[in-house]
């Protein structure tokens, strides 16, 4: 019975010290829920005002990003649409530039074949033909002048006869 007793007493004695031990954490959470609550109270009061605000900013903002978004990408499509026809103007400009190049080349070139066709032919037709007759009258000239010489001779000749007779 001894035994029993000892038993009991230490039974209740862990009993006690649970229910000492229950009541503190008892305590503890009562304790710590008054912590959480009053954190709450704060949250409510401080951060939620806050959070409220900042929601009602991005429900107020949302349409206007909305808007800017869409100008952005209209202004972005529009932008790409021009310079895809100034890339056509430019590229169109460049052939026809090209184009032109090469013909005025081409002009150029015949213009100089046709410079060089024209010279040979005034050479032929017109420098060969007076050369040979500035030819033709320099013999005509020589000979004009060589009979008239023959005729002055004699004369001279026949005067110097007669005067170197006369002496």
């Amino acid at each position: 019975m001894e035994n029993l007793t000892i038993f009991i007493a230490v039974t209740a004695a862990a009993v006690v010290i649970q229910a000492g031990i229950l009541v503190a954490m008892y305590l503890a959470v009562r304790q710590t829920g008054a912590r959480v609550e009053t954190l709450a109270e704060e949250v409510r009061t401080k951060v939620l005002p806050t959070a409220e605000t900042a929601q009602a900013m991005l429900v107020e903002l949302r349409p206007k990003v909305e808007t800017l978004v869409t100008n952005v990408a209209d202004t972005s499509t529009m932008v790409r649409a021009q310079l895809e026809r100034v890339d056509a103007t430019l590229s169109d400009v460049i052939d026809r530039t090209r184009l032109q190049v090469i013909r005025a080349d081409e002009l150029v070139g015949r213009t100089l074949d046709r410079v060089e066709a024209t010279t040979d032919l005034v050479h032929k037709t017109v420098v060969s033909p007076v050369r040979q007759v500035s030819g033709l009258m320099q013999g005509i000239s020589a000979g004009v002048e060589f009979f008239f010489a023959g005729r002055r001779r004699q004369r001279d000749n026949g005067g110097t006869q007669q005067d170197e007779m006369f002496i």
